[in-house]
């Protein structure tokens, strides 16, 4: 009887137990139907408030435009640079027994691995027609709605324009977004690589027509959240961005106290004169350009050599070069900006590291004068130097790896590729010195060093000019030490 009772409970234990799973298993169900009608109430609001925001900004297009007259870029230096350099006669310095020779920064040996193009996900079957960019030596694939491939009218005027991009808006453009804001984080690309990034993209899109290119490009941009406009002639269309960093001999024009600086990836200087602009921006664009520079953007796998010689104390020193083609490329793109942006900027490891421990190994027994003069001869001779208006027709600030690839460099190319090694190396304080015409460098030694100097926040600097030829740290060209420099900090 006992027995009997105990299954009779088990199986109503049991009966309810099942009761309580299903009733629960069915609320769950119910709960995840109740989130997934949340979600895709909340997809649909927001795509409703998207699409209130393209229409408003159409009809936006169609009224806010005035003629403004576009500024020329300002020139940063007019002062004109020597033709032939002076040559040094260095009274020898005298070298004692090296008691304690000079620490040096050894790269660490390393298997470089440059930043690789995004793959395609494959479990998402990709959408829309597709397309190959060649990024400065990268392919890189993408997929994109052909309702983006818009053709202009004849007439340029903001109807057109009005009209171009609503019908953009109604194109499927999200995951295109979300393929270019993938790459922009394999790649590490600052905002002058993704641009160009967009601006190759639309190029393909839109077969190299270049005022859709410019068009597109705008919308991608502004849909990246970057406070892009544009203008327009007659016949033209011209893209238009802020900068943090000031571009010279671009041509802008300023609106609530900020530059939109009218920009070209083709490295060409445009002269605008007159366009027709609108004052105003798209909701919630928050990013102006930053032009810094890191040291792998724009890094490819198309790695060439070249081969320097020069001269020390009696000896005959070869060193071989690499640089990137890839990353040379991008930078004849680059608007010319403030010096400290080139002092600041990166060197990528295939052309820092193998750089980096020819120089090391040569001077492991030196001292710490030694070392910073035996780094200036290396600038000084192993470059030839020619002004940038032989060389390229106009002034034209290099990067460190274009001072090694191009075959001509002047003073401030010099002063930036010199103070970087001396920092990577010696891990000394340098600063740059701004003259008439002239550009040089100054370290701070943590010995003391006789000649010319200068004094910066407390601490004493040793001109060392990597432009004067065979001059040794201390020495100013005679020319210019008439003149007190400007201090080129970073």
């Amino acid at each position: 009887m006992k027995t009997k009772n105990a299954i009779t409970n088990l199986l109503g234990l049991s009966i309810l137990i099942y009761g309580m799973s299903s009733n629960a298993n069915d609320e769950f169900q119910q709960w995840m139907q109740q989130q997934g009608q949340g979600v895709q109430v909340q997809k649909k609001e927001f795509q409703e408030y998207k699409d209130k925001r393209d229409e408003e900004f159409t009809a936006f297009l169609k009224a806010h435009w005035k003629a403004v007259d576009i500024v020329k870029g300002e020139v940063r230096d007019e002062a004109p640079k020597p033709d032939v350099i002076p040559v040094a006669r260095p009274e020898p310095v005298a070298q004692p027994p090296v008691s304690k020779p000079v620490d040096i920064l050894m790269p660490e040996p390393e298997l470089i691995k440059e930043p690789m193009a995004a793959p395609i996900p494959p479990v998402v079957k990709p959408k829309g027609k597709h397309l190959i960019v060649d990024f400065y030596g990268k392919q890189i694939s993408f997929y994109y709605d052909v309702k983006l491939a818009q053709r202009l009218n004849n007439r340029i005027d903001k109807f057109a324009i009005s009209n171009y991009w609503s019908a953009l808006s109604q194109a499927d453009y999200d995951d295109l977004l979300k393929q270019l804001k993938t790459q922009k984080q394999y790649l590490q690309l600052n905002d002058w690589a993704y641009a160009s990034l967009v601006n190759e993209l639309a190029t393909g899109i839109n077969k190299s027509q270049r005022n859709e290119v410019a068009l597109l490009s705008w919308f991608l941009l502004v849909k990246s959240d970057y406070k892009a406009r544009i203008a327009y002639n007659d016949t033209s269309i011209y893209l238009l961005v802020p900068s943090r960093h000031e571009m010279f001999e671009v041509s802008y024009f300023t609106f609530g106290g900020k530059r939109y600086y009218a920009i070209d990836f083709s490295g060409h200087k445009q002269e605008l004169g007159q366009v027709f602009t609108y004052d105003g921006e798209y909701p919630q664009t928050t990013k102006d350009f930053d032009m810094q520079v890191t040291s792998v953007v724009a890094s490819g796998d198309k790695v060439e050599r070249r081969s320097l010689s020069f001269d020390f104390e009696g000896k005959r020193y070869n060193i071989k070069v690499t640089y990137d083609r890839g990353r040379v490329k991008f930078f004849s793109t680059y608007p010319q900006l403030n010096l400290n942006l080139y002092f600041a900027s990166g060197v990528y490891k295939a052309t820092a590291t193998p750089l980096q421990k020819q120089l090391a190994a040569y001077m492991q027994d030196m001292s710490e004068q030694q070392a910073v003069n035996f780094l200036l001869r290396f600038v000084q001779t192993s470059l030839q130097y020619e002004t940038d208006e032989r060389q390229f027709g106009e002034e034209n600030y290099l990067f460190p790896e274009e001072t090694l690839f191009y075959p001509y460099s002047d003073c401030e190319d010099r002063a930036v590729l010199f103070a970087w090694l001396v920092k990577s190396l010696l891990n000394l304080d340098v600063i740059g010195l701004n003259y008439p015409g002239h550009v040089a460098a100054a370290v701070h030694f943590n010995e003391v060093v006789k000649g010319d100097n200068v004094d910066y926040q407390g601490k004493r600097y040793t001109i060392t000019d990597p432009t004067y030829s065979n001059a040794n740290a201390g020495m100013t060209m005679p020319d210019l030490k008439q003149y007190k420099p400007t201090v080129i900090a970073y």
